[in-house]
């Protein structure tokens, strides 16, 4: 099976774009402000998942498309830059040993600094982040959903029927801004480096807007100051990293990586505290749970009617089945007509 090309866009006609290129600081300020509510902090998604790279475009190389050609890559690096993600590709933390060896880190943090449980990321959400995308209404949501589907075969060739261990171990943090659990290097990072590229493409390849750090750096967040931006007013502006200095080479599990989910940043959260969850892809042959079959059904149920309501609209767009019913709603229209005339005339006749 071939893998997605680089995702393109479609080619058009040469705009001004001087217009974007004056757009003011202030704009780019409070776009990154508006991330603070989300999942990722601002250090998350402005330094770790700097969107900023340009998708390859294959377009023709002569000179007639060439000043289309830096027009679209221009237009694409300031959508890039601004565009605000909403939704994101989750490896979800199962293995509750990491979760447990988590939450001891946490609770070591706080008793030294009390101020800093604020700050701290529920256990219910812990996750490793694929890649972070944005999807605006429903529609592109469901092409979304379908990427999700077509990245399945593309995993499975990549892993050749071996599963993929995810070891943790050790802290650090970005910019002492956000505190993370780091994935130990070993063979495992080359083929989760080609998933997450391989997602990237595939997402981008149905004109979802989706893109990832320059350099994909895996980690596991468990804390970041974003989440409670009033700590810097109590005196609280950086992680020390004295904080964590005992856990520096801790191993706090392995997890396997058996399930993608497609997460909003936004929607309201599960009940167990993880992100909302539009649809999820299952690798590999972890033992199922009923909870996975539930999952699993309501899945296949949705994708069904899903699939129908798609056909259902294709089918309404064709001009002749539009001509159709227009040509029955006039017919139908013109029966009631006559039938009322009938009546008036019977009417007339009996009195």
């Amino acid at each position: 099976m071939e893998r997605p090309g680089a995702g393109g866009i479609n080619s058009s006609e040469c705009e001004n774009v001087s217009r974007e290129e004056k757009m003011s600081e202030e704009f780019e300020a409070s776009t990154v402000d508006s991330l603070v509510d989300m999942p990722f902090a601002t250090i998350d998604i402005k330094d770790d998942y700097d969107i900023t790279d340009v998708p390859q475009l294959h377009l023709k190389t002569n000179e007639e498309n060439e000043c289309i050609r830096k027009d679209q890559i221009k237009k694409r690096k300031k959508k890039c830059k601004y565009y605000q993600p909403n939704y994101f590709l989750s490896v979800p933390i199962t293995n509750k040993g990491i979760t447990k060896g988590i939450k001891i880190l946490q609770n070591a943090i706080i008793r030294q600094d009390k101020r800093l449980a604020e700050a701290m990321v529920g256990d219910g959400s812990f996750h490793v982040t694929l890649l972070v995308m944005q999807l605006l209404n429903e529609d592109e949501v469901n092409t979304g959903i379908d990427a999700l589907l077509e990245l399945k075969p593309f995993i499975e060739e990549i892993l050749q029927g071996k599963h993929l261990t995810l070891p943790f171990q050790g802290v650090d943090n970005f910019r002492n801004q956000v505190g993370f659990v780091k994935l130990a290097e070993g063979d495992h990072i080359n083929p989760l480096l080609e998933i997450a590229e391989t997602a990237e493409r595939t997402f981008q390849a149905k004109g979802i807007l989706a893109g990832e750090s320059r350099s994909f750096k895996p980690h596991l967040t468990f804390m970041k100051l974003s989440k409670a931006p009033w700590l810097r007013k109590k005196g609280v502006k950086k992680i020390d990293p004295e904080l964590y200095e005992k856990f520096i080479s801790h191993r706090f599990g392995e997890e396997m990586l058996y399930r993608i989910d497609l997460c909003s940043m936004v929607k309201k959260k599960q009940s167990n505290g993880y992100y909302h969850c539009e649809s999820s892809i299952m690798i590999g042959q972890k033992p199922t749970g009923i909870r996975d079959l539930i999952n699993e059904a309501l899945h296949r149920e949705r994708m069904s009617r899903k699939s129908k309501v798609k056909q259902i609209k294709e089918l309404l767009l064709k001009p002749e089945t539009q001509a159709k019913i227009r040509r029955e709603l006039f017919e139908g229209r013109l029966i009631n007509y006559r039938d009322q005339a009938n009546n008036v005339d019977f009417s007339a006749t009996l009195t």
